[in-house]
């Protein structure tokens, strides 16, 4: 539409980059980027033309980000000292909550280090560069789906206090919001729905911050209900919907730190302190669940999800690991640390049916619902 304005995301602090004009490469700073009326990012860039400094849009296949140099270390990953492990009846309060128990003012207990393969958390300069690179691909990764008309379902689940709010943040943040939705329940005791109002419409990318896998779900194990949504997610995947499924993992003492953290925000609920108390019920029905649940074509990917900041990126990358979009740059996805992250591998589901599609009440075909980024184009044979 003529005349629009279109909101424009800009950076604190110029990003270092490189612009590609006549032919070469060119230092630039990113400033930040906008959406314009078809959907399409551009970026804000600073440049010397011709000894003048100049601002300019450019769309993302003519930008480029720097590659974090990071000199490797030897052994960092497997350095770290064990943690002591409380002996039994030294500590009868371990593992649970009560009133009088809180961290030491002013310093976190490093209860990260439990199970954690790396020595040192993620230096917080370097997360930011490494976010941002991402996010960009994500930007890549939206409009490929726009063009395209792929239809894209990210389910998050994992520990209470695991990070799931901090991943959705981190991928939301420069998404088109008119392609992106974010499907939560109104609380950990009501799980959403596996319904196609919730699924994603053709090139729209919805997050599910928690999902028909809720807290209820997964405390009483594999189910019949949850055996039936298993089948389900298998048919939307053969009818073209691209699913993908993390979960976010951490260890008992650091969930009891984050609840503790919690406390002090005043934030905390008393279905929160009953987690604590339920740890080991929970943990094997959670693995089982995840067994159960978990299909070739719809596999879990488990984050070790200590160190949170670390988490988000190994997450992101297992989401930008499967599509092959284009501009997509394999030195920024990179690989996810198989230190963090790993695969499922349940137990193989039945063959679904030759040429069978999810059916409605009536015995019609269902088609996925239309969305707002479903320009009516015909999908990239490409």
């Amino acid at each position: 539409m003529a005349g629009e304005e279109h909101r424009v995301a800009s950076l604190v602090q110029p990003q270092p980059a490189e612009l590609y004009l006549d032919g070469a490469w060119h230092p630039a700073g990113l400033l930040g980027w906008r959406h314009d009326g078809a959907g399409r990012c551009r970026a804000r860039v600073r440049v010397d033309l011709a000894g003048a400094p100049r601002v300019v849009w450019a769309p993302l296949e003519l930008l480029r980000l720097p590659v974090p140099d990071v000199p490797p270390v030897p052994g960092v990953h497997r350095s770290a000292a064990p943690v002591p492990r409380p002996r039994p009846g030294a500590d009868a309060g371990a593992g649970r909550w009560s009133p009088g128990r809180s961290a030491v003012p002013g310093r976190r207990p490093e209860t990260w280090r439990e199970d954690h393969p790396h020595a040192e958390l993620l230096d917080d300069a370097e997360y930011q560069l490494q976010e941002l690179r991402l996010q960009v691909e994500l930007l890549k990764l939206q409009r490929w789906a726009g063009a395209t008309r792929q239809r894209v379902a990210v389910v998050l689940e994992g520990r209470e206090a695991a990070g799931t709010d901090g991943l959705v943040r981190t991928v939301t943040e420069h998404l088109d919001p008119r392609c992106t939705r974010v499907v939560a329940p109104a609380s950990p005791s009501a799980p959403v729905r596996l319904s196609l109002s919730a699924l994603p419409g053709a090139g729209e990318v919805v997050l599910f911050d928690r999902s028909w896998y809720g807290r209820p779900a997964v405390e009483t194990g594999p189910g019949d209900d949850l055996r039936a949504v298993a089948a389900s997610e298998q048919l939307l995947v053969a009818g073209g919907l691209r699913l993908v499924k993390l979960w976010l993992s951490v260890t008992r003492g650091e969930q009891r730190t984050r609840l503790a953290l919690r406390r002090s925000g005043w934030s905390l609920t008393p279905a929160d302190l009953a987690v604590l108390d339920r740890w080991d019920a929970d943990t094997a029905a959670e693995e089982a669940v995840l067994a159960a649940t978990s299909a070739p074509s719809a596999p879990w990917t488990v984050v070790g999800a200590n160190d949170e900041p670390r988490a988000r990126l190994e997450a992101v990358r297992s989401l930008l690991w499967g599509p092959a979009y284009d501009g997509r740059r394999d030195d920024v996805v990179g690989t996810p640390d198989p230190l963090l992250v790993r695969s499922v591998r349940g137990a193989r589901p039945d063959p679904l049916p030759g040429d069978r599609r999810p059916q409605n009440h009536d015995g019609n075909h269902i088609r996925s619902s239309h969305s707002a980024c479903d320009s009516g184009r015909p999908a990239s044979t490409g």
